[in-house]
């Protein structure tokens, strides 16, 4: 297990885990996320090559349209 920092919250998640197995492990929809890690935007086709590793800050909001 590696901790990770998700929303400024400690979590403890499997090595070679990855951001798509995050957002689902959260139960949270990726279409409607922006995903930043280490200060650095992931595009949502990355999400699943993405690995986590040991002290990652993640950044999880939910998109928002309005008008």
């Amino acid at each position: 297990m590696v901790q990770i920092q998700v929303n400024g919250e400690t979590q403890e998640v499997p090595e070679e885990f990855t951001v798509a197995e995050l957002l689902a492990q959260l139960g949270l929809q990726p279409k409607y996320l922006a995903v930043e890690r280490n200060l650095i935007l992931i595009p949502r086709e990355e999400h699943a090559a993405c690995m986590l590793q040991a002290g990652d800050r993640l950044e999880i909001v939910t998109l928002v349209g309005g008008g």
